[in-house]
C-alpha cells in the first residue's frame, strides 16, 4: 500500500489522480490533500478518502474546513505546512499538481526527502531545474512527468536514449489555432479557456491558448531528459491523439498515442514501472477521421518563441518567463489586459529584468519576485 499525497486535489490534475487511486484502493491510500481555498472541494475529498492530512493556504478557508472534516483529518494551514505534507516520512508518492510556481517549494520538500514526484507543476523545472535535477539526484527522488507530452517520451525512451537525435512536444494549438491572427485583438477570457480537446484549469488554458504552455513544456524536457532546445520541436497536432515523437539518428520514430485524458499519464506515474488499469477507453484509430500536423505560427504563438528565446539566454531568464507570463495571464483573466499583450508583456519583462545565476532556492524565488514587479509594471501600458 502506497501513500500518495496530492498537492492541488482540487485541481483538474488532483480530481483525476483521485479517480484513478479510487481504482485501485487495495494499492494506494490517500494520505494527505491540499488546496489554495477551496475548502468545499477539499471536504468533499476528505469525507470520500479519509486523509491523515488536508492542508489549504487560505486561513479562513482552514478554519470552516476544521469545523466540517471528519475527526480522523487534521487539518493544517500554510505553506510550511504544504512542505511538511510533501515530505512527511509516511508519504510516499507525491502528485505536485499545484499550478504556477507557489508549487516550486513543496516540489523542492518532497525531492530533498527522497519522495517519487509525479510531477505536473511543470513550473519547478522551468525556474529550478538544475536545482531540482541535483537535488533529486543527491536524495535518490524519482521525478515521473505527468504531462501527457513528456509522459510519452519518457516511456518512449524506457528502450534507451542510444541513438537519440530529437524530440518533438505536439502541440494542440489551443481554441485559436484557425483563428486569424488580426482576429486575436478582441479575444475574451472566456473564449481562451474554452480549450476544445482538454479540461484545465483558467491560467493552463490560457497558457495553451497562447502556446506558453508549450513553451513552459520545452524548457521542462530539457532539464528532464538533458535536450539542448535545438534537439526540442514543437509540432501542431489538433486532434491530441498523438502525444510526442522521439526521432532517432537510424531514422526510427517512436510516439506513445491515446485519447485526451490525463488519467493515463497520472496512472502511469503512479503504477511504474508496470501498467494498471485507469478507466480511459481505448483508442480506435477506425474512428479517427484524419490525424493532422502542421508547423506552429510563430507569429500567432509569440509566448512559444519567448521561451525558446528564454533558454537561450540561459541562467534565471526562464524563471524570468514565468514569472511575467503568470502576471500577465492574471491581468488578462480580469480584463486588464488584452489577449495579445500577454506576449508584449513577457518579451519587455524578459529585456528589462537582469539576467543572473540561480544557485539556490531563495535566489529563485527572489528572481521570481523581482520578475512579477517588472512585470506589473508594464500592466496597462504595454501597447
Amino acid at each position: 500500500m502506497k501513500n500518495i499525497t496530492i498537492l492541488g486535489a482540487t485541481g483538474s490534475i488532483g480530481l483525476s489522480t483521485l479517480n484513478v487511486i479510487s481504482r485501485h484502493l487495495n494499492e494506494y491510500r490517500v494520505f494527505a490533500v491540499s488546496a489554495h481555498s477551496d475548502w468545499k472541494g477539499l471536504l468533499n475529498i476528505c469525507k470520500n478518502h479519509r486523509p491523515s492530512f488536508a492542508v489549504l493556504m487560505d486561513e479562513a478557508a482552514a478554519e470552516k474546513l476544521k469545523q466540517a472534516v471528519p475527526s480522523e483529518t487534521e487539518v493544517l494551514c500554510g505553506k510550511d505546512s504544504l512542505n511538511a505534507i510533501a515530505s512527511h516520512k509516511n508519504t510516499d508518492f507525491v502528485m505536485a499538481a499545484i499550478v504556477g510556481s507557489a508549487g516550486i517549494s513543496s516540489t523542492f520538500s518532497a525531492a530533498k526527502a527522497g519522495k517519487r514526484i509525479m510531477l505536473a507543476n511543470k513550473e519547478s523545472l522551468v525556474l529550478g531545474g538544475t536545482l531540482l535535477i541535483n537535488l533529486a539526484k543527491k536524495s535518490g527522488a524519482e521525478i515521473i512527468p505527468v504531462d501527457s507530452e513528456h509522459s510519452a517520451i519518457f516511456q518512449c525512451l524506457k528502450g534507451g536514449s542510444d541513438g537519440l537525435n530529437k524530440i518533438q512536444l505536439t502541440a494542440s494549438g489551443g481554441p485559436f489555432l484557425d483563428v486569424p491572427f488580426d482576429e486575436l485583438h478582441s479575444v475574451t477570457p472566456s473564449q481562451a479557456c474554452d480549450h476544445p480537446n482538454w479540461k484545465m484549469g483558467k491560467k493552463i488554458s490560457v497558457d495553451s491558448a497562447t502556446m506558453m504552455n508549450k513553451g513552459l513544456e520545452v524548457i521542462e524536457a530539457s532539464f528532464l531528459f538533458g535536450l539542448a532546445s535545438s534537439e526540442i520541436e514543437v509540432i501542431v497536432h489538433p486532434q491530441s491523439i498523438v502525444h510526442s515523437f522521439v526521432y532517432f539518428n537510424d531514422g526510427s520514430v517512436l510516439s506513445q498515442l491515446g485519447l485526451p485524458d490525463m488519467r493515463s499519464a497520472i496512472s502511469y506515474a503512479l503504477s511504474y514501472p508496470r501498467r494498471q488499469s485507469s478507466g480511459v477507453k481505448e483508442l480506435d484509430l477506425t474512428k479517427e477521421s484524419s490525424l493532422d500536423f502542421r508547423s506552429p505560427d510563430m507569429k500567432k504563438y509569440k509566448c512559444l518563441e519567448l521561451a525558446y528565446d528564454a533558454i537561450a539566454i540561459g541562467k534565471s531568464a526562464p524563471c524570468t518567463l514565468n514569472a511575467a507570463n503568470e502576471v500577465a495571464v492574471e491581468a488578462f483573466l480580469q480584463n486588464k489586459v488584452r489577449f495579445l499583450d500577454i506576449a508584449k508583456i513577457i518579451e519587455k519583462t524578459l529585456k528589462e529584468a537582469p539576467t543572473q545565476h540561480l544557485d539556490t532556492l531563495e535566489s529563485v524565488m527572489e528572481n521570481d519576485q523581482l520578475s512579477r514587479k517588472i512585470a506589473q509594471s508594464f500592466i496597462g501600458s504595454s501597447d
